[in-house]
């Protein structure tokens, strides 16, 4: 066999790692498309330049998937009991870590970025912040739905 016909069944099979790389470099392609539509339409959002929105959008992707594998930690601790109780106590340790770690993610960024990065307004920008990572969330499902829907 030559090498040519060993390479072709490889370079066929999308492994998880390579499936992984593309959802996360998408996901950060997205962020950073959101974030800079906010940063040139809204004047609640500030992003010194294009390589700081980049940055800015890593560090919220990790940031955003660390929150889903606590928050899923959590419900699933909670979802293996049985009982009302345990359901209540889910859904407020959801809304918990859901919420707390915008808090957190947002204080990350201006410890990261400082004043090259800037959401203001209500609540000393949180609000503003938390309506970009909502439309930041609902672009990636969108993508993620088109993507699919291609197959």
């Amino acid at each position: 066999m030559s090498d040519s016909t060993l390479a072709q069944p490889n370079s066929q099979v999308m492994l998880n790692r390579q499936r992984l790389f593309i959802r996360y470099v998408l996901a950060v392609l997205v962020d950073l498309t959101v974030l800079n539509l906010f940063d040139q339409y809204w004047g609640h959002v500030y992003v010194e330049s294009f390589s700081v929105s980049l940055l800015a959008a890593l560090l919220l992707q990790f940031l955003l998937q660390l929150t889903i594998v606590v928050e899923h930690k959590a419900a699933n601790y909670f979802k293996s009991k049985e009982g009302i109780k345990h359901k209540i106590a889910r859904a407020l340790s959801t809304w918990s870590i859901l919420f707390i770690s915008k808090l957190l993610i947002l204080q990350a960024i201006n410890f990261s970025f400082g004043d090259s990065v800037l959401f203001s307004g209500q609540v000393h920008g949180l609000i503003a912040f938390i309506i970009v990572v909502v439309a930041m969330i609902i672009a990636e499902q969108l993508v993620t739905r088109v993507y699919r829907s291609l197959a």
